[in-house]
C-alpha cells in the first residue's frame, strides 16, 4: 500500500496565487529540506524570503502505512494529502440573552474555524495509545457516514463525542484542537466551520421553568447556523453534567423540577439537530456518575482521558523547553532524546544522555500532577527558583525538580487542610 501524508500549509493571507502554484514551491522546498513527520515547520531560510512571506507555516502530519514512522520522509515517493488554508484573526464572539430582571446571559461563545486562537493546539496536546489520531478518524467517521445519508435508524449515529476524566487533563483542549483539524480535513465539503461552546451555567436560571427555555433558545441558534450546508458547526458542550444531571438524583434528592426540565429540553434538542448533516456534538466531563444515563447513551465515543505518563510528561517538558529555548530564556544548543526513545525505554537500545536522563527523573517525579500543572512547572521553575533573565538547561532542569517537588507537597498540604 502507498504511503501517504497530510500536509497543512498555513498561509499568511489570502493569496491570489493558485493552490497548484503553491504546491509546487513548497514540494521543492520539502524535498530540498529534512522532514520529519508529527512537524511543525515555521522557520525558513533567509533566502526564501518570498517563501516565508507567503506561508505562515507548514504542519507535516505522521505517514501512513510507513513501516519506520518517524524517519525523515522522502518527499517523492510518497502521496501528499494537501490542505491549504489562512487562519482566522477574530477570535471568539458572545452570543448573549436577558433573563427576567433585564440582566445579560451568556449563552454561547462562537469562533470560526479553522481559528488562529487554535494555532497548533492540536500539536501541542499528547497523549498515548493514539487517542488523538482515534477520535479523528471517528469523527471523520461520524460525518462521512452522515454526509453520505446512512439511516441513523439502521446504523446507529448520534454524532455525540464524550470525553471524559479527572481534571486539567485536556479534555476541553483536546475538544476544541479536534473541531479545528475537521474543519481542515473537511474543506473539500465545507468552506468554514464554526465551533459553538455553551455556557452550561449560565443556562440556569434562579427563575422557575427559566432555565429550559434558555437551553430551547440556545440550540435555536444553533440549529439557525446549521442551515447552512456549507458549514461545518462543531457544538462543545464543556462539563455537560450541569446540564444532563442525572435525572434519578434530582427526583431522589432535593432538585427542583426545572434541572429535569433542563436535561429534558437538551436531550430533545440533541435528538433534533443530530439531523443536519453538518453538526457534530463534543461534551466532556470530571463526573461521569452525575451525567444523566440517556446522555451517555447518546454519546457514539465515550473517550476517557487519564493523568499522564512519563512518556507523555516527557513531551510536554520537552515542548516546553524547546518554546523557552526559542525565545532564548533558556540557553541550550543541545537536542533532547526523542520521547519515543522515552517511551522505548530500555528496549530501545539507545543510551540515554545525562541531560535526557535528567529530564526523565523529572518527569518520574511529576506523576499525579495533570496536563494543565506540568505546563505550568518550567513558569513556576523560573519564577520561584531562577534569579537571571536567562539560564543553561542543566540549571534549569534543577530548577524544573524543585518546582515539581513544591507543587506535590502544595497539594499535599491542600488534601489534608481539606
Amino acid at each position: 500500500m502507498t504511503e501517504s501524508i497530510d500536509i497543512e500549509v498555513i498561509l499568511n493571507t489570502q493569496s491570489s496565487i493558485s493552490q497548484d502554484s503553491i504546491k509546487i514551491v513548497i514540494q521543492k522546498f520539502l524535498e530540498d529540506s529534512n522532514v520529519y513527520p508529527n512537524t511543525v515547520v515555521s522557520e525558513f531560510n533567509k533566502n526564501e524570503d518570498y517563501f516565508s512571506s507567503l506561508v505562515k507555516c507548514l504542519i507535516i502530519g505522521s505517514v501512513s502505512n510507513s513501516k519506520e514512522p518517524n524517519t525523515r520522509i522522502d518527499v517523492k515517493n510518497v502521496k501528499i494529502n494537501w490542505f491549504i488554508y489562512c487562519l482566522d484573526p477574530y477570535g471568539t464572539v458572545t452570543s448573549s440573552d436577558t433573563d427576567e430582571e433585564g440582566g445579560e446571559i451568556t449563552l454561547a461563545t462562537y469562533l470560526t474555524l479553522p481559528s488562529l486562537e487554535l494555532f497548533t493546539q492540536w500539536e501541542n496536546l499528547y497523549y498515548e495509545d493514539n487517542i488523538k489520531e482515534n477520535l479523528l478518524k471517528y469523527a471523520n467517521t461520524i460525518m462521512e457516514f452522515s454526509n453520505r445519508g446512512v439511516n441513523a435508524n439502521i446504523v446507529s449515529c448520534n454524532k455525540v463525542i464524550l470525553l471524559h476524566g479527572p481534571p486539567g487533563t485536556g479534555k476541553t483542549s483536546l475538544c476544541k484542537a479536534l473541531s479545528q483539524k475537521l474543519s481542515v480535513r473537511m474543506r473539500h465539503k465545507y468552506t468554514s466551520g464554526l465551533l459553538i461552546e455553551i455556557n452550561s451555567h449560565s443556562l440556569f436560571s434562579k427563575w422557575f421553568s427559566e432555565s429550559g427555555k434558555l437551553v430551547n433558545k440556545m440550540f435555536t441558534k444553533i440549529r439557525e447556523a446549521c442551515e447552512n450546508e456549507n458549514l461545518l458547526v462543531c457544538v462543545l458542550i464543556d462539563e455537560v453534567e450541569s446540564l444532563a444531571h442525572a435525572r434519578d438524583q434530582c427526583i431522589s434528592g432535593n432538585e427542583p423540577s426545572d434541572s429535569i426540565r433542563v436535561v429534558n429540553a437538551m436531550l430533545t434538542q440533541i435528538d433534533q439537530i443530530k439531523t443536519f448533516p453538518n453538526v457534530l456534538i463534543f461534551a466532556t466531563s470530571n463526573m461521569t456518575e452525575a451525567i444523566d444515563l440517556a446522555f451517555v447513551d447518546r454519546a457514539d465515543i465515550k473517550q476517557y482521558l487519564g493523568l499522564p505518563s512519563v512518556p507523555a510528561i516527557y513531551q510536554i517538558y520537552r515542548s516546553c523547553l524547546e518554546e523557552l529555548i526559542r525565545v532564548q530564556i533558556v540557553k541550550s544548543n543541545f537536542n533532547l532524546a526523542n520521547t519515543e526513545i522515552i517511551a522505548k525505554g530500555d528496549n530501545s537500545g539507545i543510551e540515554l544522555d545525562e541531560t535526557s536522563k535528567k529530564l526523565r527523573n523529572i518527569c518520574e517525579e511529576s506523576i499525579g500532577l495533570s496536563g494543565r500543572t506540568l505546563r505550568k512547572i518550567p513558569f513556576l521553575a523560573h519564577a520561584l527558583f531562577i534569579h537571571t533573565d536567562s539560564v543553561d538547561l542543566d540549571l534549569y532542569l534543577e530548577a524544573m525538580m524543585q518546582a515539581v517537588e513544591k507543587e506535590h507537597f502544595n497539594k499535599k498540604s491542600f488534601n489534608t487542610k481539606k
